[in-house]
């Protein structure tokens, strides 16, 4: 009796890659109404149990597709993310949709004008679906959204609902923002790639300024690849940043670095950093493991005195008229932050300096740095995780990218960070990708 034929398996268009919904829609086979839409079954299905949209409005997001389409139809092509839907973080400004800050205080905002990524976005042909969970001002107050690969974790923050919402499959792509470890760690914490590409590439005019001059946006998405076609589309145009990556031919020379925060690691985190570097020599790399330089031990420090300082001062005349509005966690930072001196500001700006002129040294010889990008599997929902990992890169303002590579025990997963140089974001994302292709990480969808 002869064998039935093996099915075809068509994967989901919400499992599509967002360069290969881009590639559908430019032919014809797609239309972004139909994507949108099959966006949108997929976050109903999945939203009860995540919770990774602030503001969606599925008419709202459906009529942005048709208007794409009809534009498509008659010859009027706006960009590469002509009709691609994008989640965009609830702090940053979308004219005519409210922009919540994660907070009370903003609950009714409805600002008249977007953030300049967001114009990018637009400019661009893409459009966003909806706005994604932060917590409070982005700080590290835990907010709705729980981790899709078991709801009883964090999803990490403050990006909460961009992580999220990517690693389920509501949306291929999301604009996220790092003044720590917001990107790096929610995007390991989901089992996705997050891509800071550094201090500057990405406009953060019209964004809920934090700390600025450590407030960094990027972009979470579930491949390499696909971070960086959204994140060039959305940079200011002044700066190299490609569309395409392709991994690197070579093996790779690689810093492996347990920075001042490596004590915070767990026996798994650190095992499954081992067998990373273990994996990446398999196929050729060169890998150095050292500890870093003594001077990045004063990152954790300088970081939360520039953090705080600037946070306390962007915040006073909200927190003069709605102190009672804001958490008690978030006031005391806040009060902590009125505490330090100018002089200790000017000085830790120094010591920035100091460690920026140490870094510049540092890959003279090597591809990239890789450390881990969490101290381990995402920690239960009570708290959106440490992103001491994630501090000394932010202080830097150096791009940096983290890829998932596989499970710890609890089932959650894991990741590695992959750092480069200010200026090369191109040749860190070809490393990323290589190491990407090396790890072979099985995500939700």
């Amino acid at each position: 009796m002869a064998l039935a034929p093996t099915p075809v398996l068509k994967t989901p268009l919400h499992a599509l890659a967002i360069k290969e919904v881009a590639r559908r829609l430019a032919i014809g086979e797609l239309t972004s109404e139909a994507y949108t839409r099959a966006l949108l079954a997929r976050i109903q299905e999945t939203e009860p149990s995540v919770q990774a949209w602030a503001w969606l409005d599925a008419e709202h997001a459906l009529n942005a597709a048709r208007k794409l389409d009809a534009k498509r139809a008659t010859g009027h092509f706006l960009g590469p993310l002509h009709g691609l839907p994008i989640g965009v973080k609830d702090i940053l400004l979308t004219g005519g949709v409210p922009t919540g800050m994660g907070s009370k205080i903003y609950a009714q905002y409805v600002p008249d004008h977007n953030a300049e990524v967001v114009d990018r976005l637009e400019a661009a042909g893409g459009f966003f679906l909806g706005k994604t969970v932060t917590t409070e001002f982005a700080f590290m107050v835990p907010a709705k959204t729980r981790n899709p690969w078991n709801t009883n974790h964090t999803p990490g923050g403050s990006s909460s609902g961009s992580a999220a919402a990517v690693a389920c499959g509501m949306v291929a792509a999301a604009i996220a923002t790092q003044t720590n470890g917001s990107i790096i760690r929610p995007a390991a914490f989901c089992g996705v790639v997050g891509y800071k590409p550094g201090k500057g590439v990405l406009s953060a005019e019209g964004i809920l300024p934090f700390s600025p001059t450590l407030d960094q946006p990027g972009v979470i998405a579930r491949t390499v690849d696909d971070a960086a076609f959204v994140a060039a589309r959305i940079a200011h145009s002044k700066w190299a940043l490609s569309p395409q990556v392709t991994a690197m031919r070579n093996p790779p020379l690689l810093l492996a670095y347990r920075t001042h925060a490596w004590h915070l690691t767990t026996q798994a985190q650190r095992a499954r950093f081992q067998h990373d570097i273990e994996k990446f020599r398999i196929a050729g790399a060169v890998v150095e493991e050292q500890d870093m330089p003594a001077l990045f031990n004063e990152s954790h420090r300088v970081h939360r005195c520039i953090m705080l300082y600037e946070a306390a001062r962007a915040s006073r005349a909200v927190r003069s008229a709605y102190r009672n509005l804001i958490s008690d966690f978030l006031n005391k930072a806040l009060d902590e932050g009125e505490t330090i001196s100018d002089s200790d500001y000017r000085s830790a700006l120094e010591k920035r300096l100091a460690m920026k002129r140490t870094f510049a040294g540092l890959l003279e010889d090597h591809d990239a740095i890789i450390t881990p990008p969490a101290p381990g599997e995402a920690p239960s929902f009570e708290s959106t995780g440490d992103p001491s990992l994630c501090t000394l890169w932010t202080v830097l303002g150096v791009p940096a990218i983290t890829i998932p590579t596989g499970l710890g025990p609890q089932g959650l997963p894991l990741g590695l960070q992959i750092i480069g140089n200010p200026g090369e974001s191109n040749h860190l994302l070809a490393t990323a990708a290589w190491c990407e292709r090396q790890a072979r990480f099985k995500g939700l969808v």
